[in-house]
Protein backbone atom coordinates (compact mmCIF):
# COMPACT_ATOMS: atom_id res chain seq x y z
CA UNK A 1 0.00 0.00 0.00
CA UNK A 2 1.04 3.45 -0.69
CA UNK A 3 -0.03 6.61 0.94
CA UNK A 4 -1.51 8.04 -2.58
CA UNK A 5 -3.91 5.05 -1.97
CA UNK A 6 -5.40 6.38 1.41
CA UNK A 7 -5.13 10.20 0.87
CA UNK A 8 -4.48 12.96 -1.90
CA UNK A 9 -1.50 14.84 -1.35
CA UNK A 10 -2.71 18.13 -2.25
CA UNK A 11 -5.93 17.89 -0.55
CA UNK A 12 -3.95 16.93 2.84
CA UNK A 13 -1.95 19.95 2.25
CA UNK A 14 -4.59 22.29 1.96
CA UNK A 15 -6.69 20.80 4.43
CA UNK A 16 -3.23 20.98 6.88
CA UNK A 17 -3.07 24.87 5.77
CA UNK A 18 -6.87 25.91 6.56
CA UNK A 19 -6.67 24.10 10.02
CA UNK A 20 -3.50 26.51 10.80
CA UNK A 21 -5.57 29.53 9.43
CA UNK A 22 -8.64 27.99 12.11
CA UNK A 23 -6.10 27.60 15.27
CA UNK A 24 -6.21 31.74 15.39
CA UNK A 25 -10.31 31.37 15.82
CA UNK A 26 -10.85 28.55 17.71
CA UNK A 27 -7.89 28.70 20.10
CA UNK A 28 -7.14 31.79 20.75
CA UNK A 29 -7.95 32.02 24.54
CA UNK A 30 -4.76 31.13 25.83
CA UNK A 31 -5.56 32.06 29.10
CA UNK A 32 -7.68 29.01 29.23
CA UNK A 33 -4.87 26.66 28.58
CA UNK A 34 -3.84 24.26 31.45
CA UNK A 35 -0.66 22.36 31.56
CA UNK A 36 -0.48 18.66 31.67
CA UNK A 37 1.56 15.81 33.01
CA UNK A 38 1.95 12.68 30.76
CA UNK A 39 -1.20 11.59 30.18
CA UNK A 40 0.57 7.66 29.80
CA UNK A 41 2.35 7.32 33.46
CA UNK A 42 1.51 11.10 34.98
CA UNK A 43 4.73 11.75 35.31
CA UNK A 44 6.47 15.12 34.44
CA UNK A 45 7.77 15.99 31.04
CA UNK A 46 9.83 18.50 29.63
CA UNK A 47 9.77 21.09 26.54
CA UNK A 48 9.81 18.99 23.59
CA UNK A 49 8.75 20.61 20.68
CA UNK A 50 6.74 23.42 19.40
CA UNK A 51 4.65 23.54 16.20
CA UNK A 52 1.55 25.89 14.46
CA UNK A 53 1.62 27.82 18.15
CA UNK A 54 0.75 24.30 20.60
CA UNK A 55 3.66 22.76 22.61
CA UNK A 56 4.67 19.42 22.98
CA UNK A 57 6.24 18.03 26.37
CA UNK A 58 7.50 14.85 26.26
CA UNK A 59 7.98 12.51 29.14
CA UNK A 60 11.36 11.41 30.84
CA UNK A 61 9.74 8.25 31.97
CA UNK A 62 8.12 6.61 29.22
CA UNK A 63 8.93 8.99 25.96
CA UNK A 64 5.08 9.91 25.58
CA UNK A 65 5.13 13.40 23.90
CA UNK A 66 1.80 15.65 24.25
CA UNK A 67 0.42 18.80 23.68
CA UNK A 68 0.98 20.92 26.88
CA UNK A 69 -0.39 23.10 28.20
CA UNK A 70 -3.94 22.22 26.34
CA UNK A 71 -6.83 23.97 25.29
CA UNK A 72 -10.14 22.90 26.98
CA UNK A 73 -12.17 20.77 25.93
CA UNK A 74 -15.14 23.19 24.79
CA UNK A 75 -12.64 24.98 22.54
CA UNK A 76 -12.21 21.43 20.71
CA UNK A 77 -16.03 21.07 20.42
CA UNK A 78 -16.34 24.29 18.73
CA UNK A 79 -13.52 23.58 16.33
CA UNK A 80 -14.07 20.21 15.15
CA UNK A 81 -18.25 21.28 14.75
CA UNK A 82 -18.19 24.77 12.98
CA UNK A 83 -14.54 25.34 11.85
CA UNK A 84 -13.87 25.33 7.57
CA UNK A 85 -11.00 22.62 7.97
CA UNK A 86 -13.10 20.24 9.59
CA UNK A 87 -15.94 20.56 6.48
CA UNK A 88 -13.07 20.68 4.03
CA UNK A 89 -11.74 17.38 5.39
CA UNK A 90 -15.42 15.66 5.34
CA UNK A 91 -15.89 16.74 1.89
CA UNK A 92 -12.80 17.00 0.24
CA UNK A 93 -10.31 14.31 2.04
CA UNK A 94 -12.05 12.11 3.50
CA UNK A 95 -15.51 11.09 0.89
CA UNK A 96 -13.22 11.15 -2.60
CA UNK A 97 -11.75 8.45 -0.84
CA UNK A 98 -14.19 6.34 1.04
CA UNK A 99 -14.06 3.44 -1.35
CA UNK A 100 -10.35 3.02 -1.18
CA UNK A 101 -10.28 3.16 2.38
CA UNK A 102 -12.96 0.58 2.38
CA UNK A 103 -10.51 -1.69 0.89
CA UNK A 104 -7.02 -0.75 1.63
CA UNK A 105 -8.10 -0.19 5.66
CA UNK A 106 -11.78 -1.10 7.05
CA UNK A 107 -11.94 -4.30 4.99
CA UNK A 108 -8.97 -5.80 6.37
CA UNK A 109 -9.66 -4.38 10.20
CA UNK A 110 -12.78 -6.15 10.33
CA UNK A 111 -11.11 -9.45 9.00
CA UNK A 112 -8.41 -8.79 12.12
CA UNK A 113 -10.87 -8.54 14.88
CA UNK A 114 -13.11 -11.31 13.28
CA UNK A 115 -11.03 -13.35 14.86
CA UNK A 116 -11.93 -12.41 18.36
CA UNK A 117 -15.51 -12.95 17.83
CA UNK A 118 -16.05 -16.07 18.76
CA UNK A 119 -19.16 -16.17 19.77
CA UNK A 120 -23.02 -14.76 18.48
CA UNK A 121 -25.32 -11.90 19.49
CA UNK A 122 -22.10 -10.27 21.03
CA UNK A 123 -22.74 -6.14 21.36
CA UNK A 124 -19.88 -4.60 19.60
CA UNK A 125 -19.75 -0.54 19.59
CA UNK A 126 -17.12 1.04 17.46
CA UNK A 127 -16.42 4.49 18.90
CA UNK A 128 -16.06 7.83 16.78
CA UNK A 129 -17.84 5.59 13.73
CA UNK A 130 -17.70 8.30 11.07
CA UNK A 131 -19.56 7.32 8.11
CA UNK A 132 -19.54 3.37 9.72
CA UNK A 133 -17.44 1.82 6.96
CA UNK A 134 -15.51 -0.44 9.75
CA UNK A 135 -18.97 -1.38 11.09
CA UNK A 136 -20.56 -1.84 7.78
CA UNK A 137 -17.45 -3.96 6.49
CA UNK A 138 -17.69 -6.62 9.84
CA UNK A 139 -21.43 -6.72 10.20
CA UNK A 140 -20.65 -8.47 6.15
CA UNK A 141 -18.35 -11.01 7.80
CA UNK A 142 -20.08 -11.73 11.61
CA UNK A 143 -23.75 -10.58 10.95
CA UNK A 144 -25.32 -12.44 13.81
CA UNK A 145 -24.19 -9.45 16.38
CA UNK A 146 -25.63 -6.12 17.28
CA UNK A 147 -23.39 -3.32 15.97
CA UNK A 148 -23.60 0.15 17.68
CA UNK A 149 -21.87 3.37 16.46
CA UNK A 150 -20.64 5.60 18.97
CA UNK A 151 -20.88 9.00 16.36
CA UNK A 152 -21.28 12.85 18.37
CA UNK A 153 -21.98 14.10 14.61
CA UNK A 154 -25.27 14.52 13.83
CA UNK A 155 -24.64 14.22 10.05
CA UNK A 156 -22.66 11.22 10.12
CA UNK A 157 -24.80 9.89 12.24
CA UNK A 158 -27.73 10.12 10.19
CA UNK A 159 -25.29 8.00 7.38
CA UNK A 160 -24.89 5.21 10.27
CA UNK A 161 -28.37 4.86 10.87
CA UNK A 162 -28.98 4.63 7.05
CA UNK A 163 -26.03 1.76 7.22
CA UNK A 164 -28.67 -0.27 9.34
CA UNK A 165 -26.49 0.32 12.51
CA UNK A 166 -27.48 1.18 15.83
CA UNK A 167 -26.36 4.85 16.70
CA UNK A 168 -25.83 6.51 20.19
CA UNK A 169 -24.83 10.17 18.81
CA UNK A 170 -23.09 11.23 21.75
CA UNK A 171 -19.48 11.47 23.10
CA UNK A 172 -18.44 8.17 24.63
CA UNK A 173 -17.65 10.14 27.79
CA UNK A 174 -21.56 11.43 27.70
CA UNK A 175 -22.94 7.97 27.68
CA UNK A 176 -24.86 7.37 30.82
CA UNK A 177 -26.59 4.05 32.16
CA UNK A 178 -24.34 1.75 29.91
CA UNK A 179 -22.26 0.47 32.36
CA UNK A 180 -21.21 -3.69 31.36
CA UNK A 181 -23.45 -3.28 28.04
CA UNK A 182 -20.52 -3.95 25.10
CA UNK A 183 -18.51 -6.83 24.87
CA UNK A 184 -16.48 -5.51 22.61
CA UNK A 185 -15.44 -1.71 21.99
CA UNK A 186 -12.88 -0.16 18.78
CA UNK A 187 -11.83 2.75 18.17
CA UNK A 188 -9.17 3.63 15.04
CA UNK A 189 -7.26 6.96 14.90
CA UNK A 190 -9.00 8.41 17.15
CA UNK A 191 -6.90 7.61 20.46
CA UNK A 192 -4.12 10.62 19.14
CA UNK A 193 -7.34 13.28 19.87
CA UNK A 194 -7.82 12.77 22.68
CA UNK A 195 -8.59 15.33 25.49
CA UNK A 196 -8.18 13.40 28.53
CA UNK A 197 -7.20 9.86 27.60
CA UNK A 198 -7.19 8.25 30.91
CA UNK A 199 -11.02 9.45 31.57
CA UNK A 200 -11.38 8.21 27.79
CA UNK A 201 -10.31 4.54 28.83
CA UNK A 202 -12.05 4.46 32.37
CA UNK A 203 -15.35 4.87 30.12
CA UNK A 204 -14.52 2.22 27.78
CA UNK A 205 -13.65 -0.02 30.91
CA UNK A 206 -17.03 1.17 32.89
CA UNK A 207 -18.48 0.25 29.20
CA UNK A 208 -17.26 -3.10 28.84
CA UNK A 209 -18.66 -6.41 30.02
CA UNK A 210 -15.96 -8.31 32.37
CA UNK A 211 -13.55 -10.17 29.87
CA UNK A 212 -14.55 -7.28 27.25
CA UNK A 213 -12.53 -6.75 24.37
CA UNK A 214 -11.00 -3.12 23.59
CA UNK A 215 -9.04 -2.72 20.20
CA UNK A 216 -8.06 0.29 18.61
CA UNK A 217 -5.02 1.85 17.17
CA UNK A 218 -3.18 5.33 16.78
CA UNK A 219 0.35 6.62 16.66
CA UNK A 220 3.26 5.54 17.56
CA UNK A 221 5.30 8.32 18.33
CA UNK A 222 8.57 6.56 18.57
CA UNK A 223 7.60 5.28 14.72
CA UNK A 224 10.37 5.69 11.79
CA UNK A 225 8.55 8.44 9.99
CA UNK A 226 7.67 10.41 13.03
CA UNK A 227 10.63 10.41 14.51
CA UNK A 228 12.49 11.37 11.41
CA UNK A 229 10.28 13.76 10.32
CA UNK A 230 9.69 15.18 13.84
CA UNK A 231 8.55 18.81 13.68
CA UNK A 232 7.98 18.20 9.63
CA UNK A 233 5.89 15.58 9.97
CA UNK A 234 2.17 15.95 9.04
CA UNK A 235 0.99 13.36 12.31
CA UNK A 236 2.55 16.33 14.54
CA UNK A 237 -0.36 18.70 13.63
CA UNK A 238 -1.74 20.38 16.19
CA UNK A 239 -4.62 20.82 17.28
CA UNK A 240 -5.84 17.34 15.26
CA UNK A 241 -2.74 15.23 17.07
CA UNK A 242 -2.40 16.06 20.83
CA UNK A 243 -0.98 12.35 22.26
CA UNK A 244 1.96 10.44 21.21
CA UNK A 245 1.83 6.92 22.80
CA UNK A 246 4.07 4.31 21.79
CA UNK A 247 3.78 0.38 22.27
CA UNK A 248 5.53 0.89 26.08
CA UNK A 249 3.94 3.61 27.44
CA UNK A 250 0.03 3.00 26.23
CA UNK A 251 0.48 -0.25 28.06
CA UNK A 252 1.34 1.84 31.06
CA UNK A 253 -2.05 3.48 30.32
CA UNK A 254 -4.26 0.42 29.84
CA UNK A 255 -2.93 -1.34 32.80
CA UNK A 256 -3.35 1.09 35.29
CA UNK A 257 -7.52 1.55 34.22
CA UNK A 258 -7.92 -2.37 34.54
CA UNK A 259 -6.60 -3.98 31.14
CA UNK A 260 -4.34 -6.57 30.41
CA UNK A 261 -2.87 -6.43 27.07
CA UNK A 262 -3.37 -8.81 24.43
CA UNK A 263 -1.35 -7.94 21.77
CA UNK A 264 0.63 -3.91 20.72
CA UNK A 265 1.64 -4.53 17.49
CA UNK A 266 3.01 -2.09 14.65
CA UNK A 267 1.62 -3.04 11.70
CA UNK A 268 2.38 0.17 9.66
CA UNK A 269 3.07 -0.30 5.60
CA UNK A 270 3.68 3.37 5.07
CA UNK A 271 6.79 4.97 7.07
CA UNK A 272 9.43 4.60 3.72
CA UNK A 273 6.50 5.76 1.68
CA UNK A 274 5.78 8.63 3.58
CA UNK A 275 9.30 9.53 4.58
CA UNK A 276 10.19 9.43 0.78
CA UNK A 277 7.55 11.33 -0.77
CA UNK A 278 8.46 14.30 2.14
CA UNK A 279 11.82 13.91 0.60
CA UNK A 280 10.65 14.05 -2.94
CA UNK A 281 7.69 15.98 -3.41
CA UNK A 282 8.30 18.31 -0.19
CA UNK A 283 11.79 18.88 -0.02
CA UNK A 284 11.68 17.74 4.38
CA UNK A 285 15.40 18.11 5.61
CA UNK A 286 16.33 14.79 7.07
CA UNK A 287 19.65 13.12 7.77
CA UNK A 288 21.76 12.90 4.54
CA UNK A 289 21.95 8.92 4.86
CA UNK A 290 18.05 9.03 4.31
CA UNK A 291 17.85 11.45 1.21
CA UNK A 292 21.23 9.04 -0.37
CA UNK A 293 18.64 5.82 0.65
CA UNK A 294 15.15 7.44 -1.56
CA UNK A 295 17.39 8.18 -4.58
CA UNK A 296 19.76 5.48 -4.73
CA UNK A 297 18.06 2.75 -2.24
CA UNK A 298 16.37 -0.53 -4.27
CA UNK A 299 12.75 -1.01 -4.14
CA UNK A 300 13.29 -4.08 -2.70
CA UNK A 301 15.77 -2.59 0.05
CA UNK A 302 13.07 0.19 0.49
CA UNK A 303 10.36 -2.83 1.05
CA UNK A 304 12.40 -4.96 3.67
CA UNK A 305 12.88 -1.67 5.70
CA UNK A 306 9.20 -1.44 6.04
CA UNK A 307 9.05 -5.38 6.69
CA UNK A 308 11.42 -4.39 9.41
CA UNK A 309 9.83 -1.29 10.87
CA UNK A 310 6.80 -3.33 11.15
CA UNK A 311 8.15 -6.04 12.85
CA UNK A 312 10.61 -4.45 14.95
CA UNK A 313 7.43 -2.30 16.58
CA UNK A 314 8.82 0.95 14.83
CA UNK A 315 6.43 1.59 12.28
CA UNK A 316 4.11 4.57 13.18
CA UNK A 317 1.23 3.07 12.96
CA UNK A 318 -0.15 1.40 16.26
CA UNK A 319 -2.39 -1.45 16.73
CA UNK A 320 -3.75 -2.83 20.15
CA UNK A 321 -5.81 -5.44 21.76
CA UNK A 322 -6.39 -5.21 25.45
CA UNK A 323 -9.12 -7.02 27.98
CA UNK A 324 -11.17 -5.63 31.01
CA UNK A 325 -10.00 -7.69 33.74
CA UNK A 326 -12.84 -9.77 35.09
Amino acid sequence: MKESDIRNRETFNEYIRLSELDIKKYFSEKDKYYSINCPACGKNGKAFLEKNSFNYDCCESCNTFYVSPRPPLEQFESYYVDSPSTSYWVEYFFKPMIEARREKMFKPRAVFIADYIKNENLRIGDIGAGFGLFLSELKKVKPNNYFVAIEPSVEMAKICKEEGLEVLSKLLEDIEGGENSFDILTAFELFEHLNDPKDFVLKVNELLAPGGLFLFTTLNGLGFDIQTLMAQSKSISPPHHLNFFNPRSVELLLSDCGFDIIEVATPGKLDWDIVEGMIKNENAEVDSFWKTFAKQGSQEAKENLQQWLTESGLSSHMRVVAKKRS
